[in-house]
């Protein structure tokens, strides 16, 4: 572990913090701490920073409610940057916004990444506005029981393919139980952070038995 004395604090005693969000890895905010903010931080284990236009220490979520919860605090090579990674209440920026980079200026076709979170909000979109012709927004309409039918049928496929030993056949099968699993979630309101604090909770667990086993 890296002493809060070994870090690097520019001349006017502020240190930048990258704040990222622990299950999605999205940078939420590019704050600055101070050395007394940062130890509020890692005492109280809330995000704490230093306001540099209204010169004093301010609590994230102490008026909004909107708490960061701190997972770890990590410095770079020179340590005179940080990444803190948190598990937030609510909305990073003040705008309501999840993140404060949210104005998209360039993005690369050819490397867009894609990722769980993207795919589950254009989903939910498709739930909260319905769009002519959507497949996804015809599988809300039809209900429950729909969604559960196509997840049985996709579940069934991916043992097929599975069965029959082709690897490129059966990730192609999972990719389609993964949309259906991931339109069941959202009619029923599960998020993927709950899937991955639910995994999360498991690995705890598996570790647990393991070290039975080695008893």
């Amino acid at each position: 572990m890296v002493s809060v004395d070994k870090l690097k604090f520019d001349d006017k005693g502020l240190i930048p913090a990258v704040v990222v969000d622990h299950y999605t890895k999205e940078v939420l905010t590019l704050a600055y701490m101070n050395r007394e903010s940062l130890n509020i931080s890692i005492e109280k284990g809330l995000t704490c920073f230093y306001s540099r236009s209204r010169k004093q220490l301010w609590l994230k979520g102490e008026t909004s409610g909107n708490y960061q919860h701190i997972v770890a605090i990590t410095a770079d090579c020179d340590y005179d940057a940080l990444v803190v990674e948190v598990v937030k209440d609510g909305p990073a920026c003040h705008t309501g916004e999840e993140s404060c980079f949210h104005n998209p200026v360039w993005i690369s076709e050819g490397y867009k990444q894609f990722s769980y979170e993207a795919l589950y909000n254009l989903i939910e979109g498709r739930k909260t506005d319905p769009k002519d012709g959507s497949y996804t927004t015809y599988l809300f309409e039809k209900g429950m029981d729909k969604i559960l039918k196509k997840v049985g049928e996709e579940s069934t496929e991916v043992i097929v393919a599975g069965k029959g030993g082709s690897k490129e056949e059966t990730v192609f099968e999972i990719a389609d139980l993964a949309y259906h699993v991931m339109v069941l979630m959202v009619e029923m309101g599960i998020t993927p952070r709950d899937i991955t604090a639910e995994l999360e909770k498991r690995h705890v667990v598996d570790k647990k038995v393991k070290q039975e086993r080695m008893k």
